[in-house]
């Protein structure tokens, strides 16, 4: 560590404490060269998830993006918050478990549908007309059809 003071290159540590909120590491250090004592933070260097949206765009994955957009969809729904934030912990998995620590919004996306379907088909209709932005009735009908209908296989 560079001394603030006089620029030395050697120091020794004097006292280390865990901050107060615990993310971090805080040590007194003294100067070997000029013995004058400052303050050192160390903390994990964390390297954010990001989503690429469908213009390209790159943004910070945001949890409470994703969780409001669900709430949205099972307003008045019989779906519990905490199935509502395991489809947000599922994304979230999904994204720490990418080598890229990146992943397109469209594979998020239909990741929570496919888990919505599954939980309660009026709240992934909802979600589906907002995510898949249906320029017509036609389209949304069309999904409605195949969700009550599902496909013989």
């Amino acid at each position: 560590m560079t001394c603030p003071f006089c620029g030395h290159r050697e120091d020794k540590v004097v006292d280390s404490r865990e901050s107060k909120d615990g993310d971090s590491i805080r040590r007194r250090r003294q100067c070997i060269a000029c013995e004058r004592r400052f303050t050192t933070y160390e903390r994990c260097d964390e390297v954010p998830y990001m989503v690429i949206k469908k213009d390209g765009r790159r943004e910070k994955f945001d949890r409470q993006k994703v969780l409001n957009g669900l709430l949205r969809a099972a307003e008045k729904r019989p779906i519990s918050m905490g199935k509502l934030a395991g489809l947000v912990d599922d994304v979230e998995t999904l994204l720490a478990e990418s080598p890229e620590r990146e992943l397109p919004t469209v594979l998020i996306g239909e990741r929570l549908m496919e888990r919505l379907k599954g939980l309660d088909k009026i709240a992934y209709a909802r979600f589906a007309s907002v995510y898949r932005d249906f320029q017509d009735v036609e389209e949304f009908v069309s999904e409605l059809e195949q969700l009550v209908r599902p496909r013989s296989r």
